[in-house]
């Protein structure tokens, strides 16, 4: 099957490709030898993590030592506690040691967390070098890699550190995914579904009819969903680059609820996939209340959620503690809690909901 290719154009920014197929990580070096703004960088820094480290390194060092770049490698331990500050520093330490400067690239080798990591790492050293995404994650393929938004997490919060940086390239080699365990996988799917249900009937009405086969890890359902998300993705990004006008907005469909949830059980304690699935069955619910959303919107969603491995999530927290979480995240504005609330499938609002409307709908969840 031949590599898709999505050409991300975003207003202002050098446009990208996103190569999306079975067994293109070997081609990456030479891949990034054709684009001008490799034609001068010499050394290349893969970030990864110690999970990603021995499966999928020494192939990628091979790819880009074998179009001529001098490569170096850092492992950072694997887990959302790597999305730190302190992480950052010591990575900025060890490339000054390095002798990196302006003409490097940094290239991220793996899921969510090192894209973010590298991203910004790549995106502040110097005042900014090239980065380029390999993420090893379906959760990665579809959303982290692609938009241009890196972070590091807080103690208050995830993400509240970061930058919109956009990559030079993404390298998303299906081939990786094999790997991947039931739990990453329905993480990804939750992303997916979470696209789906923004984007259009379309989208939505084919990952129902493909969600069995996607489960299955069928590829060619698999490479779909990858690039049907990357188009909706980048379809966005192109209309609202740093999430100042609105639109952007719609990616956080889920993420409310989702967010609160991963920082009071505790980054890693549950996938963030099934935090932000818990998150959509949330939102239906409310847009219910608040934007006469229909009951057969809530009851299609619930059922594709169940059917890619995404069941709801068994509730540990009071109401109280989960608005208070809600309303430390970024995307709350002037204390004041916003849903993305879909009103039918593709059809969306970006809502504030009063703190007492939100802790009813907690008390009923």
């Amino acid at each position: 099957m031949p590599a898709t290719k999505v050409v991300v154009n975003i207003p202002d920014e050098t446009p990208y490709d996103v190569r999306i197929g079975q067994n293109i990580l070997g081609q990456l070096g030479h891949a990034l030898r054709k684009l001008d703004q490799f034609s001068a960088i010499d050394q290349v820094l893969i970030i990864t993590d110690d999970n990603v480290a021995p499966l999928y390194l020494a192939q990628t060092k091979e790819a880009l030592s074998s179009a001529g770049f001098r490569v170096s490698d850092l492992s950072v331990h694997a887990g959302e506690d790597a999305k730190s500050l302190d992480v950052a520093k010591e990575i900025y330490e060890a490339m000054a040691m390095l002798a990196l400067g302006r003409d490097c690239a940094v290239v991220a080798l793996g899921g969510g967390v090192v894209g973010d990591l590298a991203g910004f790492v790549g995106s502040t050293y110097m005042r900014g070098v090239e980065v380029v995404q390999v993420p090893t994650t379906l959760l990665a393929m579809v959303d982290s890699s692609v938009g241009g938004k890196t972070g590091v997490n807080l103690q208050a919060g995830k993400n509240l550190v970061g930058t919109f940086n956009q990559p030079a390239y993404v390298c998303a080699d299906t081939t990786v995914l094999m790997t991947l365990d039931e739990r990453e996988w329905a993480c990804g799917c939750a992303e997916i579904a979470k696209s789906a249900v923004i984007d259009s009937d379309d989208f939505f009405f084919w990952l129902t009819d493909a969600a069995a086969a996607l489960s299955a890890r069928d590829m060619a359902a698999t490479e779909e969903a990858i690039a049907r998300s990357v188009v909706f993705k980048a379809d966005v990004v192109a209309q609202d680059k740093t999430e100042s006008h609105g639109v952007r907005e719609c990616l956080n469909y889920g993420h409310t609820l989702g967010h609160a949830i991963e920082k009071l059980a505790g980054y890693g304690v549950y996938s963030h996939g099934a935090c932000v699935a818990d998150g959509m069955r949330f939102a239906v619910r409310l847009g219910m209340r608040l934007v006469d959303t229909p009951q057969e919107l809530v009851d299609a969603q619930d059922a594709l959620l169940d059917e890619l491995g995404l069941p709801k999530l068994p509730s540990h927290f009071e109401p109280q503690a989960i608005l208070d979480a809600m309303k430390r995240d970024k995307k709350a504005r002037h204390g004041q809690v916003r849903f993305v609330l879909p009103r039918d499938v593709g059809d969306w609002v970006l809502m504030d909901v009063e703190d007492d409307i939100i802790l009813e709908q907690l008390q009923d969840w």
